[in-house]
């Protein structure tokens, strides 16, 4: 695949982001355009390997084509990679922006040099498509008579939605925003994924003749053991025992939203917020305005900010607060800082732990000069202003080197440190589903309280109902979200008509990997 020597005559180079002094001043994605010589380059450094580990079990869980289509775009066929591209992938215009790339740590050239660029070349591929109008909508010829009920429109249900219509079943999905999209329209900041580009595959499902209903919250008007569904104005509260009545299947696509708090002294003040709350109101504050100027609810404009929690949630919290105009900015990271390069536990193809510098990091260092990290480090107590609002944080280092009696690690004596902070941003993952739908339906969960439903067959104890995604595996990436969708779009089918050629999921592997 690619050119033989490819790998051995051309270095690695990813597509580069635009200038962090720039690109702070907008919320227009981060990457640059670049040549299609470039992308022919990188193409060719796939190397004929025998066996592509990119799409074994520890890369790439939609089995993506992906020395295929390298090799296609190295000879300039960019409408069949296109092609090989959509035949596992429903929405490679998400995945090559938001991805973290399994692929490539698992990449074989990667045991020697740096790895292929698969994430560019994938996006680099579906964004040539729509220039080029080689997507285009294409409704099913025929229609089965049977009705689908998604709840859910994030990556899971949008790629079943998708699955099911290509059968030519009829497909609802409802979405408790205002906008479809789920994790994808509100969860990830504009800057990373444009929400045109998310709004312009659901207006080609909506043209294929998929149903979308907005501002429609399914479960959320009754109180349940975990309280009361948030009140939502102007959004209708459906019964989901209606949607098992009207539908021939259901499926659930809610995802994981219930925050990791961080229950410590002084956690009730004013100016500590989730993660998700923060950049949810910051993107439709975005979208509400045009891109134009706009003030966000939650703003970080002239303030210290402390973001508690690392992964991709905490850099596009840092990201986001850095584009408001913040005055410091501190990320806090309970483990220790990563190796650079792989260490002797974590061998190739496993995905590479490793420390990683993103688009927010850089933006710290171009805005206040330095990494916003700091790691192995404890929040002990949130300082009250003397109003009832937060001004700081206490901490101490710990050691992980010295299990302690009751957490893997123990304090360090003497390393109390007190941080400003006049908002707080707690991006420390999530538990799982809300219950409020679950509960109704009588939704067995498993010991994480996701909805028990199991892989392949993705059929919860309630006949005719389903379960994908973050809301039955857990927290993790869209790659495998869309996955899920895919594998219960086929146990769907098959449910309602009693054979299915709809393609099968990958079965899933204790390798592979599962955080977001």
């Amino acid at each position: 695949m690619g050119k033989p020597t490819g790998f051995k005559e051309f270095e690695r180079q990813t597509v580069p982001y635009r200038n962090a002094e720039v690109r702070i001043n907008d919320f227009y994605e981060f990457l640059e355009e670049v040549p299609e010589e470039h992308l022919k380059t990188q193409g060719a450094r796939c190397m004929d390997c025998g066996l592509p580990f990119c799409q074994s079990e520890t890369g790439c869980p939609i089995d993506n084509l992906i020395p295929e289509w390298n090799h296609l775009v190295y000879t300039g066929e960019w409408r069949k990679a296109l092609d090989r591209l959509h035949k596992t992938n429903n929405f490679p215009e998400f995945t090559g922006r938001v991805c973290p790339a399994p692929c490539e740590g698992a990449c074989t050239l990667g045991i020697i040099e740096p790895a292929v660029t698969i994430k560019n070349i994938e996006n680099a591929i579906v964004d040539r498509g729509w220039a080029e109008g080689w997507i285009e909508p294409d409704a099913p010829q025929t229609r089965t008579g049977k009705r689908v009920a998604i709840v859910g429109s994030g990556p899971a249900g949008l790629a079943a939605a998708d699955q099911l219509n290509k059968a030519g079943h009829s497909v609802t999905v409802y979405e408790r925003h205002d906008r479809i999209g789920g994790l994808l329209m509100y969860g990830i900041p504009n800057m990373k994924l444009d929400k045109r580009t998310v709004q312009r595959r659901v207006d080609k499902m909506a043209a294929e003749g998929v149903e979308f209903i907005t501002n429609a919250f399914v479960g959320g008007s009754k109180q349940t053991s975990a309280g009361a569904a948030p009140a939502l104005p102007g959004v209708k509260y459906i019964d989901p025992k209606q949607l098992v009545d009207e539908f021939d299947a259901v499926l659930l696509a809610t995802g994981s939203t219930t925050p990791r708090d961080l229950p410590v002294p002084g956690r009730d003040l004013n100016g500590i917020h989730f993660a998700m709350e923060f950049l949810h109101e910051n993107t439709k504050a975005v979208l509400d305005a045009n891109y134009k100027k706009f003030t966000a609810p939650i703003n970080a404009k002239d303030k210290n900010v402390i973001v508690i929690g690392g992964g991709d949630t905490g850099c596009d919290c840092i990201g986001t607060s850095i584009r408001h105009g913040c005055r410091s900015l501190v990320n806090f990271e309970l483990l220790d800082q990563p190796p650079a390069e792989r260490a002797a536990d974590n061998p190739w193809p496993q995905w590479p732990k490793i420390l990683r510098t993103d688009y927010g990091h850089q933006e710290s260092q171009a805005i206040f000069g330095k990494d916003p990290r700091e790691y192995a480090i404890l929040t002990t107590e949130f300082i009250d202003d003397g109003n009832g609002n937060v001004k700081g944080i206490k901490t101490t280092r710990i050691d992980w080197s010295k299990p302690g009696d009751k957490a893997p690690f123990t304090p360090v004596k003497g390393s109390e440190e007190v941080f400003d902070a006049d908002l707080v941003l707690l991006a420390m993952g999530f538990l799982g589903p809300e219950q409020y739908l679950g509960e109704q339906l009588g939704i067995e969960t498993d010991q994480r309280s996701n909805f028990a439903a199991q892989f392949g067959p993705f059929a919860t104890n309630i006949d005719g109902v389903f379960a994908a995604g973050d809301c039955r595996r857990g927290q993790s990436l869209v790659v495998w979200a869309i996955s899920e969708g895919r594998g219960a779009a086929r146990s769907i089918d098959e449910y309602l008509m009693g054979e299915t050629d709809l393609p099968a999921p990958r079965q899933q592997s204790p390798m592979a990997m599962g955080a977001r």
